[in-house]
């Protein structure tokens, strides 16, 4: 049957519109049958580039390229054939029988091709993305970069674009560089490339042919720490990160905090890299910043071990301990011969190769600085220091210990370093002890000569305290005010039962000696009791884990607390002596300060600053208090206990592990500032240990890392486990203990339900949740998720945890879910003090026994 003339032109009409619509949807689109000619291009879908045959300006001849849609004038960001143009106007870019992008001339002569590996008889299509991307993949795969046989942003010209990838290391083909055009109207091959450097820290390097030109400095997870004005959150070029696939590929994309916004960085054609921003009401792109900025930016410019400063003059200037190679040149201004060291090191004195001892070496320390060039990272061990690693090792010349970077060692000449006034980093050069004030060995008669001196001197003094020990008469109990406030006299009232039981006393004051005596003043019993009205109840504070705690106040009005030990506590005279030692030699803000102790017979006391406020557990965990604790305070709590924390890890004279952190070991003043206290339980760590053992597990319910309650393995990985657990406590105001009854068992377990299902908000305390920062807050809580990890390789450091609490750009990993918690058992006979009555909470200060509850 026949179609009537209606239904005919009804069904032509539609198959117009189809055509019409297909045609459409596909001007973004090139497949076999669809190629592009001169005259002919391609436009993205929300029209931002453009892609088609050009000219450079003053140039007659054809490239493939890729420019701004709408931008005059034209600015490209990608050449296809950019070292075989096309001489007249017979070109076609289309999709070869292989698959490939191809660009042919007349007589169908091939002029480029992408060059991807494409399964035979697999139909492709390439697409032009919003993003610049030209995307080449199977037709049921349009678009998709994990699935794209070739892109544009892995053959890149001279352009870096937002959302591109350059990449670190990669699994999926070779790493291409940006290569500069080699003239401005010439897309060709210039002399200058740019890409990634992956030694020691990822930089970004500038190459002039083989050579460098510039560089970034090592990224540090938030900036490139070579680009000192990349600390200003506000610019645009804070937006750089950098990304792992899971598949070995690592690369750096950019976001800008604007998407609104065009932004391109521009290596041009005279070696300069530009970041560009277009101005749409001036109709011209804005250079934002370009490198290099100065003559202290161009590639070692001063030589090596100098510094260059645009801010001195001259510019170049040897590092200290150092001279210049040529003198002569040197004042004339020819710097390129660099310095050289004035004095050889003991290790180049001795000879010894690598791994060799230090001998009498120091380090200088370096500030403000663009660290050198040719960096290697180190992994060091839970108990190593940067500087243990590079003493340790002739052929290191130099290291640093970069916050979320790590330990950086130099062992090659020091290049490329300048000195910024503003911000930088430090580093620390190895220098012979001569040059660092140290004094030169002494001849062998002079030696004889000094020794005899000493003696004579020696036995004069030793009779002038025979003389002076006969007139030597006891102090009174009533010591003056000024005496006792001067803390560099001591203050000694030396009882005849003290005298006379030397067994314990005499140790301690052995103990004494060790900690600079005179820097610790010893109290009487009698003044300590009478400073605290005889230890009466009026003035007592509470009750600790090994004793009574009273209030005392010294003759110059100063209120001190009192920590008397019971003589049937679990602390006895090596605690002590351990509590002494480590608190005399630490000066923190965010430490408890010791003003004294007593020692006479079994009477062990120790007297501390006088805290306020109390512990931090009196406030948090009390539904009454927990309203005075804003979250503006409690942040700054958590801060100060880092600090803290972070003293003891690492810039202390002692590295030292607490081992007993929690809330009732914060103590706070007056301004509600945090003060770490009770170092009883606290463990010096030797140079060269990087965890310890221990049969006699102290600690707390709750707090213990899985590691120490297990297997008695501690490092300073227990401690940063312990601050997660405290700081979720914060957040929550709510004991990790008080969920033993629940499904979770732990705050630990009941905070990461709450991450997984991105209800994290839900942990915070109610009190808080109106006043509260919610980025402060679930980036505490992110920061504590990660101290809690099960494994310690897998917790931050305390220099990390600092700068990611500090930091509110910086990009923090993934925690992992924990899935053992420390649990005590029915034969642990914790008890909890009210805080009302207490200065400290008692806990059970040794577990015997413990159990492990897998999640």
């Amino acid at each position: 049957m026949g179609m009537n003339p209606v239904s005919l032109f009804l069904l032509s009409f539609f198959c117009v519109l189809s055509s019409v619509g297909l045609f459409c949807n596909a001007n973004n689109t090139i497949t076999r049958v669809r190629p592009i000619r001169e005259g002919e291009s391609l436009i993205s879908e929300n029209k931002i580039f453009e892609l088609g045959f050009f000219s450079p300006e003053n140039s007659t001849l054809r490239y493939v390229g890729i420019w701004y849609h709408n931008i005059q004038p034209q600015t490209v960001v990608w050449v296809a054939n950019r070292e075989a143009p096309i001489s007249d106007d017979s070109g076609v870019f289309t999709i070869g029988g292989d698959g490939n992008l191809v660009i042919s001339s007349a007589n169908e002569t091939l002029v480029w091709s992408s060059r991807a590996s494409i399964l035979s008889g697999n139909e492709t299509t390439a697409v032009l993305a919003d993003t610049g991307n030209f995307i080449l993949s199977r037709s049921d795969s349009i678009g998709d970069i994990d699935k794209a046989y070739w892109q544009s942003f892995r053959d890149p010209t001279d352009t870096f674009l937002p959302h591109m990838r350059a990449y670190v290391h990669s699994d999926i083909g070779e790493i291409r560089p940006f290569t500069s055009w080699r003239s401005r109207n010439d897309p060709s091959l210039g002399n200058y490339s740019m890409s990634i450097d992956s030694r020691g820290a990822p930089q970004i390097v500038i190459l002039d042919g083989s050579k460098r030109r510039w560089r970034s400095g090592h990224w540090n997870s938030q900036i490139f720490l070579g680009i000192p004005n990349m600390t200003l959150v506000a610019n645009y070029l804070y937006g750089f990160k950098l990304n792992n696939d899971g598949f070995g590929n690592v690369y750096f994309t950019y976001i800008p905090n604007d998407s609104s916004h065009l932004l391109r960085f521009h290596l041009k054609w005279d070696g300069m890299d530009e970041q560009l921003r277009w101005d749409e009401d001036a109709k011209q792109w804005q250079k934002m910043q370009s490198q290099p900025a100065n003559e202290c930016e161009i590639y070692n410019y001063c030589g090596n071990f100098t510094t260059c400063s645009v801010f001195d003059s001259p510019k170049c200037r040897c590092m200290d301990g150092f001279e210049p190679t040529r003198q002569e040149q040197w004042r004339r201004g020819n710097w390129t011969d660099g310095c050289k060291r004035k004095t050889q090191s003991q290790c180049q004195r001795n000879g010894s190769v690598a791994g060799g001892g230090g001998g009498e070496d120091g380090f200088k320390a370096l500030t403000g600085m663009k660290l050198p060039d040719f960096a290697d990272m180190v992994r060091l061990t839970a108990s190593e220091t940067c500087k243990e690693q590079c003493s340790a090792n002739c052929s290191c010349i130099a290291y640093a210990n970069v916050p979320s970077i790590g330990c950086l060692i130099w062992s090659e000449n020091l290049v490329d370093v300048q000195h910024f006034d503003k911000g930088g980093s430090s580093f620390f050069l190895r220098l012979a002890d001569s040059e660092l004030g140290g004094k030169r060995k002494l001849s062998t008669p002079l030696i004889v000569v000094i020794a005899f001196a000493g003696v004579f001197f020696l036995g004069i003094f030793i009779w002038f305290l025979l003389r002076l020990k006969e007139k030597l008469k006891v102090l009174p109990a009533s010591i003056p005010p000024s005496l006792i406030r001067n803390s560099e006299m001591p203050v000694f009232e030396v009882s005849k039962e003290y005298s006379t039981d030397l067994s314990g006393p005499a140790e301690l004051l052995m103990v004494g000696n060790d900690i600079n005596g005179p820097e610790l003043p010893m109290f009487s019993f009698d003044f300590v009791a009478a400073s605290t009205n005889n230890f009466s109840e009026e003035n007592k504070l509470g009750q600790g884990g090994f004793g009574p705690v009273y209030k005392g106040k010294l003759p110059g009005g100063q209120d001190v607390a009192v920590k008397r030990l019971s003589r049937k506590s679990g602390q006895g005279l090596e605690e002590f002596k351990n509590e002494i030692i480590l608190i005399a030699k630490l000066q923190h803000r965010n430490l408890v300060r010791l003003l004294g102790c007593c020692i006479m017979g079994e009477e062990k006391m120790l007297l501390y600053e006088y805290m306020p406020n109390k512990s931090l557990d009196c406030f948090l965990f009390d539904p009454a208090q927990q309203t005075l604790l804003d979250w503006n305070k409690r942040f700054i709590i958590i801060l100060g206990i880092a600090r803290g924390l972070l003293y003891l890890h690492r810039d202390s004279r002692l590295r030292i592990i607490h081992r007993d952190l929690k809330a009732s070991n914060i103590l706070l003043d007056e301004d509600m500032n945090p003060k770490i206290s009770d170092f009883g339980m606290a463990r010096i760590f030797g140079v060269s240990e990087n965890e310890a053992n221990t049969n006699r597990v102290v600690g707390t319910y709750g707090y213990m890392a899985p590691e120490y309650a297990m297997e008695g393995l501690f490092s300073v990985k227990s401690d940063v486990y312990s601050f997660g657990v405290l700081l979720l406590e914060i957040v929550g105001g709510r004991r990790n203990t008080s969920f033993r009854l629940t499904e979770q068992m732990t705050l630990v377990a009941h905070a990461w339900d709450l991450w997984s299902e991105r209800k994290a908000m839900e942990l915070v305390d109610l009190s808080i949740q109106e006043s509260c920062s919610p980025d402060e807050v679930l980036r505490c809580i992110h920061v504590g998720m990660l101290c809690v990890q099960d494994s310690a390789s897998s917790r931050p450091s305390m220099d990390s945890v600092l700068l990611m609490l500090e930091s509110e750009t910086a990009t923090l990993p993934l925690p992992r879910q924990p899935t053992f918690t420390s649990m005590r058992s029915s034969l642990d006979t914790e008890t909890f003090a009210e805080c009302q009555e207490s200065h400290e909470i008692a806990s059970s200060k040794e577990l015997t026994v413990t159990i492990l509850v897998g999640r």
